[in-house]
Protein backbone atom coordinates (compact mmCIF):
# COMPACT_ATOMS: atom_id res chain seq x y z
CA UNK A 1 0.00 0.00 0.00
CA UNK A 2 1.48 3.32 -0.68
CA UNK A 3 2.10 6.52 1.91
CA UNK A 4 -0.68 8.32 0.32
CA UNK A 5 -2.98 7.08 2.23
CA UNK A 6 -2.83 6.38 6.21
CA UNK A 7 -5.01 5.21 8.14
CA UNK A 8 -5.99 6.50 11.61
CA UNK A 9 -8.91 5.40 13.54
CA UNK A 10 -11.55 8.29 14.90
CA UNK A 11 -14.57 7.80 16.64
CA UNK A 12 -16.03 11.29 17.14
CA UNK A 13 -18.37 11.57 14.12
CA UNK A 14 -20.30 8.18 14.99
CA UNK A 15 -22.45 10.44 17.53
CA UNK A 16 -22.82 13.40 15.16
CA UNK A 17 -24.04 10.39 12.46
CA UNK A 18 -26.25 8.94 14.29
CA UNK A 19 -28.39 11.95 15.09
CA UNK A 20 -28.30 13.09 12.01
CA UNK A 21 -29.87 9.77 10.54
CA UNK A 22 -32.39 9.54 12.91
CA UNK A 23 -33.69 13.00 13.07
CA UNK A 24 -34.26 12.57 9.07
CA UNK A 25 -36.14 8.90 9.12
CA UNK A 26 -38.74 8.96 6.96
CA UNK A 27 -42.19 8.22 8.27
CA UNK A 28 -43.79 6.39 4.97
CA UNK A 29 -47.68 5.20 5.23
CA UNK A 30 -49.63 3.30 2.46
CA UNK A 31 -53.30 3.53 2.26
CA UNK A 32 -55.29 0.54 -0.08
CA UNK A 33 -58.70 1.26 -0.74
CA UNK A 34 -60.20 -2.58 0.07
CA UNK A 35 -57.01 -3.83 -0.99
CA UNK A 36 -58.39 -2.58 -4.49
CA UNK A 37 -54.94 -2.59 -6.54
CA UNK A 38 -56.67 0.62 -8.66
CA UNK A 39 -56.97 2.94 -5.70
CA UNK A 40 -53.28 2.67 -3.54
CA UNK A 41 -52.23 6.08 -2.18
CA UNK A 42 -48.97 6.57 -1.13
CA UNK A 43 -47.39 9.27 1.69
CA UNK A 44 -43.99 9.90 2.72
CA UNK A 45 -43.24 12.70 4.92
CA UNK A 46 -39.97 14.61 5.56
CA UNK A 47 -38.80 14.18 2.01
CA UNK A 48 -36.92 17.00 0.59
CA UNK A 49 -36.52 18.30 -2.73
CA UNK A 50 -34.04 16.20 -4.77
CA UNK A 51 -34.77 12.80 -3.01
CA UNK A 52 -35.91 9.73 -5.43
CA UNK A 53 -38.87 8.04 -5.78
CA UNK A 54 -38.52 4.50 -7.36
CA UNK A 55 -40.79 1.61 -8.32
CA UNK A 56 -39.21 -1.63 -9.14
CA UNK A 57 -39.46 -5.37 -9.42
CA UNK A 58 -37.72 -8.44 -7.71
CA UNK A 59 -34.88 -8.08 -10.04
CA UNK A 60 -34.19 -4.61 -9.44
CA UNK A 61 -35.44 -3.24 -12.89
CA UNK A 62 -36.93 0.17 -12.71
CA UNK A 63 -40.89 0.38 -14.02
CA UNK A 64 -41.11 4.06 -12.47
CA UNK A 65 -38.65 6.87 -11.28
CA UNK A 66 -39.28 10.69 -10.15
CA UNK A 67 -37.26 13.15 -8.73
CA UNK A 68 -39.11 14.38 -5.65
CA UNK A 69 -39.62 18.52 -6.46
CA UNK A 70 -40.69 19.94 -3.13
CA UNK A 71 -39.81 19.01 0.01
CA UNK A 72 -42.29 18.40 3.00
CA UNK A 73 -45.23 15.62 2.45
CA UNK A 74 -45.09 13.80 -0.83
CA UNK A 75 -48.72 12.42 -1.50
CA UNK A 76 -49.32 10.56 -4.88
CA UNK A 77 -51.97 7.83 -5.91
CA UNK A 78 -51.00 4.65 -8.07
CA UNK A 79 -52.88 2.33 -10.23
CA UNK A 80 -50.88 -1.05 -10.10
CA UNK A 81 -53.66 -3.35 -12.28
CA UNK A 82 -51.11 -3.14 -15.15
CA UNK A 83 -48.24 -4.78 -13.24
CA UNK A 84 -48.06 -8.67 -13.76
CA UNK A 85 -48.40 -11.32 -10.57
CA UNK A 86 -45.15 -10.61 -8.44
CA UNK A 87 -42.92 -8.49 -6.14
CA UNK A 88 -42.13 -5.45 -6.28
CA UNK A 89 -40.79 -2.60 -4.15
CA UNK A 90 -40.99 1.36 -3.20
CA UNK A 91 -37.72 2.80 -3.04
CA UNK A 92 -37.40 6.28 -1.37
CA UNK A 93 -33.02 7.28 -1.95
CA UNK A 94 -32.29 10.18 0.48
CA UNK A 95 -28.90 11.54 1.31
CA UNK A 96 -28.17 9.70 3.77
CA UNK A 97 -30.65 6.44 3.35
CA UNK A 98 -32.59 4.38 1.48
CA UNK A 99 -36.12 3.22 2.29
CA UNK A 100 -37.00 0.39 0.73
CA UNK A 101 -41.65 -1.14 0.93
CA UNK A 102 -42.16 -4.52 -0.77
CA UNK A 103 -45.25 -5.31 -1.96
CA UNK A 104 -47.11 -8.24 -3.67
CA UNK A 105 -49.25 -8.21 -6.73
CA UNK A 106 -51.90 -11.32 -6.97
CA UNK A 107 -54.55 -10.51 -8.99
CA UNK A 108 -56.51 -7.83 -8.71
CA UNK A 109 -55.11 -7.72 -4.75
CA UNK A 110 -52.07 -5.44 -3.31
CA UNK A 111 -50.39 -6.49 -0.31
CA UNK A 112 -47.83 -4.37 1.57
CA UNK A 113 -44.60 -5.34 3.47
CA UNK A 114 -42.41 -4.47 6.17
CA UNK A 115 -40.36 -1.82 5.08
CA UNK A 116 -36.42 -1.34 5.13
CA UNK A 117 -33.79 1.31 5.79
CA UNK A 118 -30.14 0.84 4.74
CA UNK A 119 -28.05 3.58 5.33
CA UNK A 120 -25.48 5.11 2.96
CA UNK A 121 -21.90 6.28 3.78
CA UNK A 122 -21.35 9.56 5.17
CA UNK A 123 -18.36 11.45 3.57
CA UNK A 124 -16.75 14.64 4.80
CA UNK A 125 -13.79 15.63 2.83
CA UNK A 126 -11.41 18.62 4.91
CA UNK A 127 -7.97 19.90 5.47
CA UNK A 128 -6.66 16.83 3.52
CA UNK A 129 -8.07 14.39 5.84
CA UNK A 130 -11.07 11.75 4.66
CA UNK A 131 -13.92 11.12 7.42
CA UNK A 132 -16.06 8.01 6.50
CA UNK A 133 -18.82 7.46 8.71
CA UNK A 134 -21.76 4.01 7.65
CA UNK A 135 -24.53 3.05 10.15
CA UNK A 136 -24.82 -0.79 10.21
CA UNK A 137 -27.73 -2.14 12.31
CA UNK A 138 -27.46 -5.22 11.34
CA UNK A 139 -23.49 -5.55 11.03
CA UNK A 140 -23.61 -5.54 7.50
CA UNK A 141 -20.38 -5.41 5.67
CA UNK A 142 -18.75 -2.07 4.07
CA UNK A 143 -16.15 -2.22 1.47
CA UNK A 144 -13.98 0.90 1.21
CA UNK A 145 -11.98 1.07 -1.97
CA UNK A 146 -9.38 4.02 -2.63
CA UNK A 147 -8.34 4.68 -6.24
CA UNK A 148 -5.67 7.49 -6.96
CA UNK A 149 -5.25 8.52 -10.70
CA UNK A 150 -1.94 7.83 -12.24
CA UNK A 151 -1.20 8.33 -15.65
CA UNK A 152 -5.08 9.00 -16.46
CA UNK A 153 -6.18 5.81 -15.12
CA UNK A 154 -7.15 5.07 -11.81
CA UNK A 155 -5.01 2.55 -9.64
CA UNK A 156 -6.48 0.99 -6.55
CA UNK A 157 -4.27 2.38 -3.33
CA UNK A 158 -6.27 0.88 -0.03
CA UNK A 159 -8.90 -2.11 0.00
CA UNK A 160 -10.73 -2.59 3.27
CA UNK A 161 -13.64 -4.63 4.42
CA UNK A 162 -15.40 -3.68 7.62
CA UNK A 163 -18.14 -5.73 9.10
CA UNK A 164 -19.61 -6.82 12.57
CA UNK A 165 -19.88 -3.37 14.19
CA UNK A 166 -22.85 -1.11 13.96
CA UNK A 167 -21.39 2.23 13.56
CA UNK A 168 -18.17 2.26 10.96
CA UNK A 169 -16.02 4.87 11.07
CA UNK A 170 -12.75 5.54 9.30
CA UNK A 171 -10.52 8.54 8.99
CA UNK A 172 -7.98 8.67 5.87
CA UNK A 173 -5.05 11.47 5.25
CA UNK A 174 -5.09 12.19 1.33
CA UNK A 175 -2.01 13.63 -0.39
CA UNK A 176 -1.84 16.69 -1.71
CA UNK A 177 -2.76 17.46 -5.06
CA UNK A 178 -3.92 13.64 -5.81
CA UNK A 179 -7.04 12.89 -7.52
CA UNK A 180 -8.94 10.44 -5.81
CA UNK A 181 -12.01 8.20 -6.65
CA UNK A 182 -13.83 6.18 -3.27
CA UNK A 183 -16.01 3.31 -4.15
CA UNK A 184 -18.07 1.84 -1.11
CA UNK A 185 -20.22 -1.49 -1.49
CA UNK A 186 -22.83 -2.16 1.20
CA UNK A 187 -25.94 -3.73 1.06
CA UNK A 188 -25.27 -4.61 -2.53
CA UNK A 189 -25.13 -1.04 -3.50
CA UNK A 190 -22.48 0.55 -4.93
CA UNK A 191 -21.47 4.58 -3.79
CA UNK A 192 -18.90 6.50 -6.18
CA UNK A 193 -17.38 9.72 -4.80
CA UNK A 194 -14.39 11.89 -6.51
CA UNK A 195 -12.25 13.87 -4.71
CA UNK A 196 -9.28 16.24 -5.99
CA UNK A 197 -7.57 16.83 -2.79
Amino acid sequence: MKNAVKFLKNSFLALALSTSLLSSANEVSVSINNDEITNTAFTINNVEAGDLLSIKDVNGATLYNESIKVSGIYKKGFDFSSLPNGDYFFEVEKSLEIKTIPFTVTFDKVAFNKEATIYKPFLKHENGMLFVSKLAPKHEMLKINIYTLNNNEYELIHSEKIKGIQSIERVYRLEKGSNYKLVFISNDKEYTKFINN
